[in-house]
């Protein structure tokens, strides 16, 4: 391993089936002729985190103890910075900056990149994620700060994402869920959306990028190919908050 290569710190299992997916995808996007060119990872696959959508949507116990706990874990153990495949988690990311002093690559901010790489033309961006994640506005945010606007699903159809998602993560990854997926997203496209974001890492597992009439971007791919790059130093790591 070059020592200009970092280590990432992963704070895993939301869900753990996405989190195994990012990881495959970070070893997919890496240029390696053997084992040490690969990037070198340190994951907390932890699914025991309490649910984001249940403390966000209804006070239900607080997950930023546990991530920061975690976050914490991860930098003694020799990470250079962190990554969650999980947009929901970028809800409590300030408890995690507190609690550490290496850099937190954002989902939210890749992911809203990547649109615009994309989709250079697009003013609206259509979002599909969970509605802890929506309902914080964590998206809305970085999409206003980028000068977009954002296409969200309906009350209706919000629903019937949580359905699907909740359909993912039990491991049933069938026809009908993919086909409600791509309804889903068609839906925001019909609707003026110019790019897709599938903000949440368990829709990656059944919708893939050429499933929709717009560009679509994967979450999770998105931060995984940030990861490589800077775990293998072809950027370089951003300053800590």
């Amino acid at each position: 391993m070059s020592n200009a290569q970092k280590t990432a710190g992963v704070l895993g299992g939301m869900g753990p089936e996405a989190t195994v997916d990012f990881m495959a995808r970070v070893i997919e996007h890496t240029d390696a002729d053997c084992d040490q060119d690969h990037v070198r990872m340190l994951v907390d696959h932890n699914p025991h985190v309490p649910n984001r959508q249940d403390a966000i949507l209804h006070g239900g116990q607080d997950p930023a103890p546990v991530l920061a706990d975690m976050a914490a874990d991860l930098e003694a153990a020799g990470a250079d910075f962190l990554v969650i495949p999980c947009n929901t988690a970028y809800v409590y990311q300030d408890a995690i900056l507190a609690a550490t002093h290496i850099p937190l690559i954002s989902i939210i901010g890749v992911s809203i990149a990547a649109a615009q790489e994309r989709a250079p033309g697009a003013e609206r961006i259509g979002l599909l994620a969970t509605d802890g994640c929506i309902k914080s506005g964590i998206y809305q945010a970085g999409l206003e700060e980028a000068g977009l606007e954002m296409e969200l699903p309906s009350e209706s159809e919000l629903g019937e994402l949580m359905a699907l998602i909740k359909t993912i993560k039990g491991g049933k990854h069938t026809e009908k869920t993919a086909r409600g997926m791509e309804a889903l997203a068609e839906a925001l496209a019909s609707r003026g959306a110019g790019a897709i974001i599938a903000g949440c890492t368990e829709i990656p597992l059944v919708l893939g990028n050429d499933a929709v009439s717009v560009p679509l971007v994967s979450s999770t791919d998105a931060l995984a190919e940030i990861t490589v790059k800077l775990a293998t130093g072809e950027i370089p790591l951003p300053d800590c908050l």
